[in-house]
Order: C-alpha cells, then sequence, then structure tokens
C-alpha cells in the first residue's frame, strides 16, 4: 500500500477541502466484457487506501448480485481516491466504472464526456475483441487520452507480444505505452496509478462567471430522493445554492453535495473538474436526464453538448402469471424504474394473458436483467411476450407512425412501406469460420461489406444486419460456431424500409393477439410452420378436430390440426347386428360437426408459456 493508504475517514476530512485543479486526473475503465475491468477498480481502490483491507472484498463496485453472479457492470459507480505519488505530490483521482455491454452506449458516452483520459484494458490471453473496437472509437470520439493496459499477464497462455501487435494493427496505439499488470495478482497496480498522473490531463479551467455541471447518472435514495452524480465543469456547488436543469427546466435547492469512496459521503463543497453527486429533494427520476446541465438559476450557462432522450429499443410485455398479481408486479416495475431511468412501462391488456404491462428496454441484456430482477428480488412469477422493435409505417394518407406491438399494426391496404430498424454490426472470429459467419449473417437478412485481417488467426466482419433479426438467438449461434472465440458489436443504424408482415396465429378460426408477430415475408412460412407445429403440441384435444392456422392477411400459409378426443359410444354394445354400432358412431359425427361451428377452444395458460418459452 502507498503511504498516501490512511484510514479512510481520517483521509477525508483532511482532503474534502478543494483540491488544487493540476491535481486532479478524472478518468473511466473501458474493456471488453470479462477482460478484468471490475477486478483493476478494486485493485485501485486498495491500493490508494480507499478502501481497508478489513473492508475489501471482490467486484466492489458491482452492488448488485446479478452484476456479481454474471461478472458484469450493469451501472456506472464513480468513486474517488486520493493518492500520494511519487513525486511527493497528493493527487484526486475521479474513477467511473462504466457499463461494458453495448446496450448502455449513451450511459458510457456521457460518463466519457465527464473524464480527460480512459484505461484500456485488455485481456493478455484474449487480446483485441468486438467491443474493445467499438470503445476504443467512443473514447477517441470523445478526445480522451487511453492508456492501454494489458492485463492478465499471469495466465499461463498469456501472449503480450501478439497483444501488443494488435493494439498497434488494430487501434493504431503504440504498444511501449502499454503498462503489463495482473489484476488479480496485484503485479503493475503502482505502474497504472504512476501512467494515469503523469498521461492523462489534468481538467481545463473553466469560465470563472458560470457555473456548469454534467449529470452522468443518478440513482433514487428513499431518504434523500434523487441523488444526480455529476462532474464540474466550472464553478462549484454547495448546500443551499439554488440550481437549475437545463433540459427538463426545473429549479431546486441543493441540500447537500459529497463525493463516493465507494459509499457516499457529505463535502463542503464540490469545485471544478471533481466528480461527485448532489442531492436536492428531486422526487422523481424522469426529473433528472442522463446528460442534463446543472447551472446556478441566477446566472444560467450554457448547455453542455451531447444530450439525448434515451429511447426504449426492444419492447416485451410482462405478464403475471397469476393474475392476483398484478398490482404486486405494478409497484414492482415502478420501484425498478427508480433506479432505471431508461426503463419504461405501460399497462396492456391481452384476450389471452389478461392484465400485464409493455414494457421498454435498451436491448436484450437490459431486458433479460430487469426480468431476473423481477423473479430474483421481488419474487415475481412472471411471463414475458416475443421481443420486438420498433418499426415505423407510412400509411396511405402519408402520416408516419411507430408500431411496437403487432396488434397495433394498420391492415395491408392502409400500408404504403413499413422500416425496420438495422443496426452495424462488427463480428470478430478466427479466419476458418469466416464462411459459416457469413451464412449465419445470411440467414439472418444481413450483409457483410467489409473483411479485414486482424492478424494470422482472426478477422473482423463489418456488416448490416435488422435488429428484429439478432433478439433471439443471434450472440449463443456465433458462440456455437465459433467454438466461444467469436464476438460481437453493434450500434444503431437507422431505418430501412423492408417487405415485413402481420403473421396471426388462428385457432379454430379465432386469431390469438398473444402469438401474433411482425416477421419479413420471406421468413413468415417457416416461422409460422414453426409456431403451429408447437401449439399442436401444447392445446389439449377436444371433441372436434382443431385447425391451427398462420396467416398474413386472409391467406393461409402454414396449418396443423389437433386430433379430436373420440369417445367411445359403442361400449355399450355388446354383440348384435353392426348396424346398431354404425347408428350409434353416425350420430356421433353428426354431433361433433355441430360442436366444430359452434364449439370454442379455451387455451390454458401453461400452453401460453410453453411457447412464449421456446
Amino acid at each position: 500500500m502507498q503511504d498516501g493508504g490512511l484510514p479512510c475517514s481520517s483521509r477525508i476530512k483532511e482532503l474534502v477541502s478543494l483540491m488544487e485543479i493540476k491535481k486532479i486526473r478524472n478518468f473511466s475503465i473501458i474493456a471488453h466484457i470479462d477482460h478484468g475491468k471490475t477486478t483493476l477498480s478494486d485493485r485501485l481502490l486498495h491500493m490508494t487506501g480507499t478502501i481497508s483491507d478489513r473492508e475489501m472484498e471482490n467486484q466492489l463496485l458491482d452492488s448488485m448480485d446479478l452484476e456479481k453472479e454474471r461478472g458484469i457492470t450493469i451501472k456506472a459507480h464513480p468513486v474517488t481516491m486520493y493518492y500520494k505519488a511519487k513525486d511527493g505530490e497528493e493527487y484526486e483521482l475521479n474513477l467511473i466504472d462504466t457499463p461494458g455491454h453495448v446496450d448502455f452506449t449513451y450511459e458510457v458516452s456521457r460518463s466519457l464526456s465527464a473524464c480527460e483520459g480512459a484505461l484500456l484494458i485488455i485481456d493478455a490471453a484474449q487480446g483485441v475483441e468486438a467491443q474493445t473496437v467499438a470503445n476504443v472509437n467512443l473514447a477517441m470520439n470523445h478526445n480522451l487520452t487511453i492508456i492501454p493496459v494489458i492485463n492478465k499477464i499471469d495466465l499461463p497462455h498469456a501472449d503480450i507480444p501478439n497483444v501488443k501487435k494488435q493494439l498497434e494493427d488494430i487501434l493504431a496505439i503504440p504498444s511501449e505505452e502499454a503498462v503489463l499488470a495482473s489484476a488479480k495478482e496485484g503485479t503493475g497496480i503502482e505502474n497504472v496509478l504512476e501512467s494515469i498522473i503523469k498521461i492523462i490531463p489534468h481538467p481545463k479551467e473553466g469560465s470563472l462567471e458560470k457555473t456548469q455541471a454534467l449529470v452522468f447518472d443518478s440513482y433514487f435514495d428513499s431518504y434523500r430522493g434523487v441523488v444526480a452524480h455529476l462532474r464540474v465543469f466550472s464553478g462549484t456547488f454547495r448546500a443551499g445554492m439554488q440550481i437549475k436543469m437545463l433540459h427538463t427546466n426545473k429549479t431546486v435547492e441543493i441540500k447537500e453535495v459529497g463525493s463516493f469512496n465507494p459509499k457516499p459521503y457529505k463535502r463542503p463543497q464540490l469545485g471544478e473538474g471533481e466528480t461527485g453527486y448532489v442531492t436536492a429533494n428531486i422526487k422523481s427520476p424522469s426529473d433528472v436526464k442522463i446528460g442534463d446541465t446543472l447551472t446556478d438559476s441566477r446566472n444560467p450557462a450554457n448547455a453542455l453538448p451531447g444530450f439525448q432522450e434515451i429511447k426504449p429499443m426492444v419492447f416485451s410485455g410482462i405478464y403475471p402469471i397469476n393474475s392476483a398479481d398484478y398490482e404486486h408486479l405494478k409497484s414492482n416495475l415502478a420501484k425498478l424504474q427508480l433506479n432505471d431511468s431508461a426503463f419504461f412501462y405501460q399497462a396492456e391488456s391481452s384476450a389471452a394473458l389478461g392484465f400485464g404491462f409493455r414494457c421498454g428496454f435498451l436491448g436484450l441484456l437490459h431486458l433479460e436483467i430487469i426480468q431476473e430482477r423481477l423473479r430474483r428480488e421481488f419474487g415475481m412469477d412472471i411471463i414475458a411476450t416475443y421481443p420486438s422493435v420498433i418499426y415505423k409505417v407510412i400509411t396511405t394518407d402519408g402520416n408516419e407512425i411507430d408500431i411496437d406491438n403487432p396488434v397495433y399494426l394498420p391492415e395491408p391496404n392502409y400500408i404504403t412501406t413499413i422500416s425496420e430498424p438495422m443496426v452495424d454490426a462488427y463480428l470478430m472470429c478466427p479466419n476458418e469460420y469466416i464462411g459459416d459467419m457469413m451464412n449465419l449473417t445470411a440467414e439472418k437478412r444481413g450483409i457483410i461489406h467489409e473483411t479485414e485481417t486482424l492478424d494470422a488467426v482472426r478477422v473482423i466482419l463489418k456488416g448490416k444486419i435488422p435488429l428484429n433479426e439478432i433478439l433471439i438467438d443471434f450472440h449463443d449461434r456465433i458462440k456455437s460456431i465459433t467454438r466461444g472465440y467469436g464476438s460481437l458489436d453493434y450500434e444503431h443504424s437507422g431505418y430501412e424500409a423492408a417487405k415485413m408482415v402481420k403473421l396471426d396465429m388462428l385457432v379454430n378460426g379465432e386469431p390469438v393477439d398473444a402469438f401474433s408477430l411482425i416477421v419479413h415475408r420471406d421468413k413468415a412460412e417457416q416461422r409460422g410452420r414453426a409456431l403451429t407445429e408447437k401449439l399442436k403440441d401444447v392445446i389439449p384435444p377436444q371433441q372436434f378436430k382443431v385447425a391451427i392456422q398462420a396467416a398474413i392477411g386472409g391467406k393461409v400459409v402454414a396449418r396443423s390440426t389437433v386430433s379430436a378426443l373420440r369417445k367411445d359410444v359403442t361400449a355399450k354394445c355388446y354383440g348384435g347386428d353392426i348396424s346398431r354400432k354404425r347408428k350409434l358412431l353416425e350420430k356421433q359425427k353428426q354431433g361433433k360437426k355441430r360442436m366444430k361451428t359452434i364449439g370454442s377452444v379455451n387455451i390454458p395458460q401453461s400452453a401460453f408459456i410453453e411457447v412464449l418459452k421456446a
């Protein structure tokens, strides 16, 4: 431990006074999933004495069970560290631990806007991955100073010369700048800290007259309301000050300011170049937008650039399996939304599944996390409908409408065009799997338009794929085709017109809303056949034959039939003339014919659950 490593509480009291701006460093850590980002941040906290030996634990900044279990970061976690460098000076290091997954790109971009530099972690055994390239591009777009850290050098199959070569060839970063480290073993951590001080520039001095800060995250505290994480660009923030949020146009009074170590602690003020939090009696998380600018209400500054409204990209219906749990589910979704402003929900009902909610997510991982948290943290028994994306529909009268649920799609004769969201995909894989990856992309209606050789063993394929096609099994298929060596990164790239149609599922001639979906015309028959076969297995037999059909408009594209239950009406005929048996069977046949015209099929809840799980 450094000689600066005093117990946290006594160090904070010494250093809460405003730090000279030249001794502040703001940086974030970027990496592909599972390259050791969180382990390195744990080591930095320990080395700087921010966390004592007694408080030390693995994945310290990942507070959720899900984060620890999956080894991913879901929420950004800022932390302020104080470090006595070899030059004898004390420095304030503000680390923002960002999420690594593509779904949270906007959150990452706002966190990077709050920094002057970034540590780029690369696994010494796996090398540069698809997400590494995407994260470096994001950091370069924000003009950040990048320090490459080659992590996990203690692994027996670590290939440091190859990783250095990839750094230069793929990322155009000089290999001599790379710091060698093993976060798990604790080697090279001091070199990382010294590099941060020497290479990352200190914050620029802001305007003296204006007060300006960027909100890069927020969370809800049941006692203090919304706690906003901010980076101060100019001026100072202190308790009692009236501040204005420029994008929501609200004026509030600051109740408390402070920083994290990693737990929040109070400070008299937050100065230029520093990161921390403010509380101001803000009751609703929707009042604080990520990327918003805070300023003095009496002398407002201009808004900082780069603000966007976070829009959900993937939609799914969430319903309670037991309809009595509806109110319980409603209150639990409201609790989740308090700490996740990107999550959106509204009430909806379905003839088949009863009352539930239409929910919007940033992407598939986000959807999976919300569902898992509902099941785990709140003990909810839920069923989710097939995920869908937002389609832009231009009707015959020239109006443009956004459709996220097949139920609201207008009839085909009222539609001029349907456009679907596209993504620019970056697929990284070993050379021998290029053919398989191209076949998979073609199967998903994608086009590969560029192939780049990275080194002797790996290539990167760049292409365009519809977002709808990568929702379900695309990532799993990549991993199975490449035996775990492939990786995917994508970014949204607008809308393109496509031949999309609404596929209706009819059971005994009646459409069932819960099974409706929007698919490409070329895939409608294949999807319809798969669904009819699945439904045939789960719908219980009736007294008459039940037709299960997949239809586009009035045209049936696939069909299965559930065989009728045969009641043995001839059981009481023992012996005698055959005509007696025939008469009874004929009577039964007439009854079944009549029942088919007036009978209705009740699809049990279990059938919906089975189909939606599949």
